[in-house]
């Protein structure tokens, strides 16, 4: 009977201390610059920005993966402060993958910068306008333009295979800053999809090969993310604690993506460039599909 009663009482007390545990994990940590998130999102955030460091530096479309994660735990309470964190992430991520391609393959300064810096005036303007444009009405025209982007994609297996420029160098670069400051713009209002647009512009437009093409949108969306930060900082929207940690987290996904990308060529960017566009597709559509 003595046994029996001790044994309840154990059990009774390990039902306790469990219960303390899943309470420590799932309450809000009041670290500064977290946004009330619990220990279980935090770990959940890391995951998702390690993995969409990894996509965003093979092809773009990492936004995929972080922003839904970060809406979903909803640091901050209001939508605004998981989109502005995201691009200080996002920031460093793509900067980390900008050295990793430049220290392994070819990057063109020149026409690269000039672009970002279209891109980064557009993606300062986007973010001013991140509130005031219908989300129904973006997702719309967004699903529309990735599903013609993947089709063309799909239907040319040879298209950014080889280097096979359509353009004289001025008007390439002329056609560059020019498709940098709208993709920009798009990107400031938090859009989904900017890699994947940056790489079909240079692969579709411009004859680009795939792998060349996402080492130059990787330095086009450094741009547009420090663009966007331009104007996300000052408005103090920015969880630089939560910030800081998932840049790190994001950092190493994409030193690892980059590198995969060089050894593995254009070939593989292609393919991950399709599976990246038909997410996306089912992303929005869903969306849509929901109201």
């Amino acid at each position: 009977m003595a046994g029996g009663m001790a044994r309840r009482g154990g059990a009774a007390q390990k039902a306790v201390r469990l219960s303390g545990y899943a309470d420590r994990v799932t309450s809000a940590l009041d670290w500064p610059g977290f946004g009330q998130v619990s220990l279980a999102g935090l770990l959940f955030l890391c995951l998702a920005a390690a993995f969409a460091g990894a996509v965003d530096a093979v092809v773009g479309g990492g936004g995929l993966i972080q922003v839904p994660a970060l809406l979903l735990i909803g640091p901050g309470g209001q939508p605004l402060y998981a989109l502005a964190t995201n691009k200080v992430a996002s920031v460093v991520g793509t900067g980390s993958a900008v050295v990793t391609y430049a220290r392994q393959t070819t990057v063109d300064w020149g026409s690269a910068l000039p672009m970002a810096f279209a891109a980064f005036g557009g993606a300062v303007g986007g973010a001013a306008f991140a509130g005031a444009l219908q989300p129904s009405v973006l997702n719309a025209v967004v699903l529309v333009a990735l599903v013609g982007v993947g089709l063309y994609t799909w239907r040319k297996p040879e298209l950014g295979v080889a280097e096979t420029p359509r353009f004289k160098r001025v008007a390439q670069i002329a056609m560059m800053v020019l498709g940098g400051g709208l993709i920009g713009f798009y990107d400031g209002l938090a859009g989904p999809g900017t890699g994947a647009f940056l790489v079909f512009l240079l692969v579709g437009l411009l004859g680009f090969a795939f792998l060349r093409a996402s080492a130059t949108a990787k330095v086009v969306n450094v741009a547009t993310n420090l663009g966007a930060l331009l104007y996300f900082i000052p408005a103090g929207k920015v969880l630089w604690g939560l910030g800081l940690v998932l840049a790190a987290c994001n950092l190493a996904g994409a030193v690892f993506g980059a590198r995969l990308a060089v050894r593995r060529g254009s070939a593989f960017v292609r393919r991950v460039f399709l599976t990246v566009v038909v997410a996306l597709v089912v992303s929005l559509g869903w969306k849509a599909a929901l109201g």
